[in-house]
């Protein structure tokens, strides 16, 4: 069965049947740079980051392109602002940009093409679509006339005349139509122009897409994603403007994101509750954000909260919990020509992860189920491992080692488990004592301390630093083979 996808322009799940056999072309709107990027961009990154690859593991060859649009009116006003050009500042923020997403780790696109590199083909475009009665000059502005294109508003589901009686748009003479949209601005003092054959100026946002989703992919093209905020005005317009020149569909697929809210609120600096990447990842692993984003299905709103994401901690703790454990039985001494185990309920659990997990996955790249069955996976294995002998036999140990391989390789679409269990847990362990205040060579003392005081049936002065390392956060287990301590709630 092919994967299936849900379709703004349809409104319904449809079948992925690429243009090309086995080869998805993919477009995406990238960041406007002129800023640090918040965790709605590390969403609409990690997303396309996961569809692309699982679109790869499921065997389709993918050309992913993603642009940058380096020429915008916040751009000019921030850069104005600092005192700057606004190329140097749009070629700062990208930069800072790729810190965020390899921090992320995020695999970089097949293509990145910058809005200023591509001016050549906007005026090209925008040429195209005046000869074909579709785009007007005014003064040195040029404008889209939406009436000329029976079809606007099929994408976001909007009635032109509805918007058109309740536009709350500011009256400019220059426009035939209120709607009609900008394609070329003519320069103003202080602003980065371009020669055009209608005067100096600067092309308009939404007719980079076109543009460069054009040259690079075509006319048409399988897969166009963005953010929800992106349906209307911006690829609503992307979509009068290319179908409009070429008469054919600009995608098949048209994939949007849902929002990130912040308790409940709509993530804004006015309310003081912005958050940059970077914000966030000084707090948590990238795997962490990860989990998190993918804990939820792509196209619901995803609510932000401290709460939310110590559940993704504790989520992906037992992920890498149940892989050290894993590593620590496949060093374990085997029992010569002994049977198997394992019931084959849970025999067939694990042998079956990969379908199961293919088969969410496949339904609109359902993340969060997609979890549900490693996590299965895992309380499996944790409750196998429990039950095993000392000595296991070879095909337990063989079935367990394989499906951890398989959950590992299965999380990678998601880009988590990909450090050594291990290492993870040790710098885990090593931040915590820091956030206590102590380190485990204070804490093996006191143990040894309560030991000694305890061998001298000094029955207060054990219980006190029992108490004492209790205050401080570590908790102590007496067992057969001595005290051991974890950190509480670990």
């Amino acid at each position: 069965m092919p994967i299936q996808t849900y379709n703004t322009l349809s409104r319904k799940k449809e079948p992925l049947v690429p243009l090309t056999k086995n080869h998805i072309n993919l477009y995406v709107c990238g960041i406007t740079s002129y800023d640090y990027c918040h965790i709605g961009h590390a969403r609409s990154a990690l997303a396309f980051d996961m569809i692309v690859r699982y679109l790869r593991y499921r065997g389709y060859t993918v050309t992913y392109v993603r642009n940058f649009t380096d020429i915008d009116d916040k751009i000019i006003n921030r850069a104005a602002e600092q005192g700057v050009s606004a190329s140097a500042l749009a070629q700062r923020f990208i930069d800072e940009f790729y810190v965020d997403m390899d921090h992320l780790g995020v695999d970089r696109p097949t293509l990145e093409p910058r809005a200023t590199e591509h001016i050549q083909e906007m005026i090209d475009l925008i040429d195209e679509l005046i000869a074909k009665g579709l785009a007007y000059q005014s003064g040195t502005d040029v404008y889209y006339a939406v009436t000329g294109f029976p079809e606007y508003g099929k994408l976001s589901g909007r009635n032109l005349s509805d918007m058109q009686a309740g536009a709350r748009i500011a009256i400019n003479e220059n426009k035939t139509n209120p709607m009609d949209f900008v394609l070329w601005k003519g320069s103003k003092p202080g602003e980065p122009t371009w020669d055009s054959p209608w005067g100096p100026g600067r092309p308009g946002w939404h007719i980079e897409c076109s543009a460069m989703s054009r040259k690079y992919l075509g006319d048409s093209f399988d897969i166009h994603g963005g953010g929800q905020d992106l349906v209307f005005p911006h690829h609503e317009n992307e979509v009068a403007q290319s179908e409009g020149c070429c008469g054919k569909p600009l995608a098949n697929t048209w994939i949007h994101h849902g929002f990130v809210t912040i308790r409940d609120e709509k993530m804004s600096k006015s309310l003081g509750n912005f958050l940059t990447i970077r914000d966030v990842l000084a707090q948590y692993h990238p795997e962490v954000l990860r989990f998190f984003i993918f804990s939820t299905h792509y196209r619901n709103p995803l609510d932000f909260s401290e709460a939310a994401m110590m559940d993704a901690t504790a989520g992906l703790d037992r992920l890498y919990q149940c892989m050290a454990a894993i590593d620590d039985l496949s060093a374990a001494e085997i029992a010569e020509n002994s049977t198997a185990t394992v019931s084959a309920k849970d025999s067939h659990k694990l042998t079956t992860i990969e379908e199961r997990f293919q088969k969410v996955m496949d339904d609109d790249f359902n993340t969060a189920q997609a979890l549900a069955i490693l996590f299965d996976a895992v309380k499996t294995i944790n409750k196998i491992c429990q039950q095993l002998p000392v000595r296991p036999a070879q095909a337990d140990l063989n079935l367990i080692t394989s499906s951890g391989a398989l959950i590992k390789k299965l999380a990678g679409v998601m880009g988590l488990l990909k450090e050594d269990a291990r290492t993870y847990l040790l710098h885990k362990k090593s931040t915590l004592l820091e956030d206590l205040d102590i380190n485990e060579a204070e804490i093996l003392q006191l143990i040894q301390d309560r030991k000694d005081a305890r061998a001298a049936k000094d029955w207060t002065r054990g219980d006190s630093i029992r108490d004492q390392l209790l205050a401080r956060g570590i908790e102590l287990k007496d067992g057969a083979e001595g005290t051991s301590w974890q950190i509480k709630g670990h």
